[in-house]
C-alpha cells in the first residue's frame, strides 16, 4: 500500500499530523491549480499497480473496500473496477441522504446519461498512463471527461463491484448550486466534443436527470 497525500499548501494543522506518519505517508505540499491539478501531481507519483482517490472530506464506509477491490482485479481481466458511492448528511455521517447504486458496466449506457461515481472509480496504474492526465482546463467535469477517456473512447475492459466504496459528505464541489449545474452540464458538452465523440441528442440532459433515483 501506498498512501500519497496532495496537500494545497495547508497552515491548518495538516503538515503536522502528516509528518507524525513518517514514511508511511508521502505527501507534498504547495500551491496547486484546483484539484484536477491536485490529482495530476499524485498520478504522476504513484507506483502502485492499482490506483484510487479519495478526497479530503470523504471516508471509506469499511475497511475492507481495498482488500474487495483488489479481488475483483485478480478475478476478472480488466483495468476499472468500479462501485457503488453514498452521501451523507455532514453534521450526521449515520445519516445517508443520496445512494449512487452504479449497476453492471455496459458501454453504451453512457450515451442514457449514465457514469461512475469518480471516487468509487479504480484503474490500473498502467490504464491511467496511458489513458493520460485530467484536462485542468475543465473546473467541474475533468472527472467525467477522464472517466469517458477511459471507457468509452479507449473502451477499457471494466467491472462492476456492487458494494459502497466512498462516502462522501453532502455539499462537496460536486453537489453544489445549480449555477454549477449549468457549468457542469456546458463541461460535460465538452468532454464528448473534445474527445470526437457524438452523444444523442438527449444524453446530457438525462444525466443529471439520473441523480434524481438516488433519493430514493
Amino acid at each position: 500500500m501506498e498512501y500519497w497525500v496532495i496537500d494545497g499548501g495547508s497552515t491548518d494543522g495538516s503538515l503536522e499530523i502528516l509528518q507524525s506518519f513518517g514514511d508511511q505517508i508521502h505527501f507534498i505540499s504547495e500551491p496547486d491549480h484546483g484539484i484536477y491539478d491536485a490529482m495530476n501531481k499524485g498520478l504522476s507519483r504513484l507506483q502502485g499497480d492499482i490506483i484510487g482517490m479519495i478526497g479530503a472530506d470523504d471516508f471509506y464506509p469499511s475497511n475492507d473496500v481495498i482488500s474487495s477491490v483488489v479481488a475483483v482485479f485478480s478475478q476478472n481481466e480488466v483495468e476499472v473496477v468500479y462501485g457503488d458511492k453514498q452521501y451523507v448528511n455532514p453534521e450526521d455521517t449515520n445519516h445517508i441522504v443520496r445512494y449512487w447504486k452504479s449497476g453492471a458496466y455496459q458501454i453504451k449506457n453512457w450515451l442514457y446519461g449514465w457514469m461512475p461515481p469518480h471516487l468509487s472509480f479504480y484503474i490500473k496504474k498502467s490504464a491511467a498512463d496511458s489513458n493520460g492526465p485530467y484536462l485542468t482546463q475543465f473546473t467541474c467535469s475533468a472527472d467525467y471527461e477522464w472517466m469517458l477517456r477511459a471507457l468509452y473512447k479507449n473502451k477499457m475492459r471494466a467491472a462492476y463491484l456492487p458494494k459502497v466504496l466512498m462516502t462522501m459528505r453532502n455539499g462537496g464541489t460536486s453537489t453544489a448550486s445549480w449555477k454549477h449545474r449549468l457549468v457542469a452540464n456546458r463541461e460535460d458538452r465538452m468532454a464528448w466534443s473534445i474527445n470526437g465523440l457524438k452523444p444523442y441528442w438527449f444524453t446530457l440532459t438525462l444525466k443529471p436527470l439520473r441523480k434524481i433515483n438516488q433519493l430514493f
